[in-house]
């Protein structure tokens, strides 16, 4: 290798890359430690950035339908659409939490009023069982204990008990009162990204142009387009899938006439916001609440839900969300499948878009390489049949038998 400039630079970038690598892994716990404490300061400014962009989906749309047709209210139109799709947002809780209050305060009362019996049930079984705590109180008095020390020790749990529990409230209200501010600031924040978010855009395009090269700057702004688009879609075909789950429950619950048909198909497609597994949150609730009416009924949801999750998860979902994001069934499973594993909930909702912008490049990179060494299509759209002769060599010689 001839050691001009340009060499010697990349031999200098290389050696220096793997001396930061070695100390990155030598030192992973202080990275990890810095990382989460970065993490922990910019955490409000994440959050923000989260609600603007799943806000942004939905007030996009609203936007165009109100004044695509119009020239007026342009200075007015941004918080003209962000207030409607906010009363939008705001409208669906409420009525989700009108829907579920209430059958749950109704499920409350059917419990309270079923506890005196139960106690009255589990009386009887006492009584029914004395002998048995006859012989019991009988072998221990046979048995020497020191109940001095019995007592003492169990007043010392007892002490550790209420200290580590009033310690625990403490921090719980100062982990309540870290996630109200941290979510108020990361609203404020999510409001002033939506109302210029064109100026931002703006910005962020002259940063990338003054720091690449300007082929280099347009395949980072592509990239960065295709990800917004691919995120926007994943989150649009989530909330539809939720509600075609949330649709077949009622209409099934309807028919075979179970109790809470409402309650439970609007908490099952609440849950099923989160990917696949979402769905057994609100399964396992429904199957208590229903349990409390007829245990047959609550066994016979179980066998209905899991028909239903088995139709949603290999028809509905991938097809579904999917198709949205561009990404194929078997990668959608694969893709919820890693996530999972590797950073449970929230990499679930991750990896499919993630998943979807990585196999669209890679498919352009495929196909771009085909293209450049000229591969007819026949070779991968019909089955060829292929001799022995290409395993030999180059030159004509055929391969050395074992």
């Amino acid at each position: 290798m001839e050691f001009n400039k340009k060499n010697i630079r990349t031999v200098i970038l290389i050696i220096c890359s793997c001396i930061l690598f070695y100390l990155a892994v030598k030192n992973i716990g202080l990275i990890a430690g810095a990382a989460g404490n970065i993490i922990d300061v910019l955490f409000p400014f994440i959050l923000g950035a989260a609600i603007a962009f799943i806000i942004n989906v939905p007030m996009t749309r609203i936007e165009y339908w109100l004044f695509h047709r119009t020239g007026r209210l342009q200075k007015g139109r941004r918080p003209v659409s962000f207030l409607v799709t906010l009363a939008l947002v705001i409208g669906v809780i409420i009525i989700a939490m009108y829907i579920i209050i209430p059958q749950l305060a109704q499920t409350m009362q059917t419990i309270a009023r079923q506890l005196p019996d139960a106690f009255n049930a589990a009386q009887d079984w006492i009584y029914a069982r004395m002998s048995y705590w006859q012989n019991l109180q009988e072998l221990l008095e046979k048995l020497t204990v020191n109940w001095n020390e019995v007592i003492q020790k169990v007043s010392l749990l007892l002490q550790d008990a209420a200290t580590s529990m009033v310690n625990s409230g403490f921090s719980a209200v100062s982990n309540i009162i870290t996630a109200i501010v941290n979510f108020f600031i990361g609203f404020v924040f999510a409001v002033y990204l939506l109302m210029s978010k064109e100026k931002l855009a703006g910005q962020g395009k002259q940063v990338i142009y003054a720091l690449f090269k300007e082929n280099t700057a347009e395949k980072i702004l592509y990239v960065c387009s295709l990800s917004s688009r691919t995120f926007s879609r994943f989150i649009s075909g989530q909330c539809l899938e939720a509600c075609i789950l949330g649709m077949m429950f009622f209409v099934a619950m309807s028919i075979l006439r179970m109790p809470y048909a409402m309650l439970i198909a609007v908490l099952i497609a609440f849950t099923a916001l989160i990917p696949m597994v979402g769905a057994f949150i609100g399964c396992v609730i429904g199957a208590l609440l229903i349990l409390m009416v007829s245990p047959v009924k609550a066994l016979i949801f179980v066998i209905m839900f899991l028909v239903l999750q088995q139709v949603e998860g290999n028809l509905v979902y991938p097809h579904v969300v999917g198709n949205s994001v561009g990404l194929p069934s078997i990668w959608v499973l694969a893709a919820i499948t890693v996530g999972a594993n590797l950073m449970g909930v929230i990499g679930m909702i991750l990896f499919i878009p993630l998943c979807s912008v990585l196999y669209s490049l890679f498919r352009f990179y495929v196909k771009n390489r085909l293209k450049e060494k000229e591969v007819p299509k026949e070779k991968w759209l019909e089955k060829v049949q292929l001799s022995e002769e290409i395993l030999s060599d180059s030159d004509g010689t055929e391969e050395t038998r074992i």
